[in-house]
């Protein structure tokens, strides 16, 4: 990261952990911890009483790693599992038996713990489309941005992009935001045939009027500059109670998602924490270059999330 990166308060996250921290530590299968990063990353969370992991993997190469990097796992529980598709296989029907309240990546590919989850027979799918969030911290925004879908899914059908925003929504209500501001994002702010974003963008909202996308405003097509800036959206003559204001930002498709929040992350100083949402358990993403911080806010995510569904504040899929 850069020295910018560094320096930048988040305001956000520090809440969010500070919140979290109250609450009993999620239990959490880590899949595959078998390197320095990604045992650390577990091992931290748990010291900061955000989680209770239990390790999944090939009991050797943990302890090696631990060993390598002076870490210590005395306590912990360890499923010794001989490879990496079965630990990700073991940690899958832990949560689906109700031993853990979410799983999370260690130093494997994530398609291979999805395609794990998204199994047929004995995953963790439901009735709603998996999709992935990005929760991001931008320093000097008013409030965290979440940004559905940068990892997941690649070319989102419309159907599929009416599960990608309920389960934003459900994210952005489990982590109790005051008013939920959805927009869906295009090249522009007007409707064109040409344009299949705007399109979708449109009939996502208007499934919203007829209540098939429930818990918050949406308003589309916006780009990103009035989806965020009142005075952008002034300027171009935009009236709407989300331009501006959102909280929420829909991309047209996992290219353009990955690309905003690397651009935020890189260039404006963003943290980004990765969940997994529209399985049984949240799905907890890390990568190697994500800050302590992100790593955390990642786990606190989770955590809320598992918080939400127990109390029933967002609704159950199944």
């Amino acid at each position: 990261m850069n020295d910018f990166h560094d320096r930048a308060p988040h305001p956000h996250y520090d809440r969010l952990i500070e919140t979290v921290r109250q609450l009993p530590p999620l239990r959490v299968a880590v899949v595959h911890p078998t390197n320095d990063v990604a045992l650390g990353a577990a091992l931290d969370a748990a010291r900061m009483g955000l989680i209770h992991p239990v390790l999944v993997g090939p009991r050797a190469k943990i302890e090696a790693a631990a060993k390598e990097s002076g870490l210590s796992i005395d306590g912990l529980t360890l499923v010794d599992a001989p490879h990496s598709h079965a630990a990700a296989a073991a940690a899958v029907a832990m949560a689906a038996g109700g031993e853990v309240d979410a799983i999370m990546k260690g130093s494997l590919h994530t398609d291979e713990l999805m395609a794990a989850v998204v199994r047929r027979d004995g995953g963790l799918r439901t009735s709603r489309r998996i999709s992935h969030c990005f929760v991001m911290d931008v320093p000097g925004h008013a409030q965290p941005l979440i940004i559905s879908d940068a990892a997941i899914n690649i070319a989102p059908t419309l159907d599929e992009k009416v599960d990608i925003v309920q389960n934003a929504i459900d994210l952005a209500h489990a982590l109790k935001l005051p008013q939920v501001r959805v927009a869906i994002l295009s090249s522009m702010e007007v409707v064109n045939s040409k344009v299949p974003s705007t399109i979708d963008a449109a009939a996502l909202c208007k499934m919203a009027e007829r209540g098939q996308i429930t818990g918050a405003v949406l308003d589309g097509p916006l780009a990103m500059d009035n989806a965020i800036d009142a005075t952008a959206a002034r300027i171009k003559g935009i009236v709407s109670p989300v331009a501006g204001l959102a909280d929420v930002l829909i991309v047209p498709d996992l290219d353009a998602g990955n690309m905003l929040a690397k651009s935020l992350t890189f260039l404006a100083g963003a943290y980004a924490a990765g969940i997994v949402l529209g399985a049984k358990v949240p799905i907890i993403l890390t990568s190697r270059a994500d800050s302590e911080s992100a790593r955390f806010a990642s786990c606190a995510v989770a955590s809320l999330l598992a918080q939400a569904a127990r109390e029933g504040s967002i609704r159950a899929v199944g």
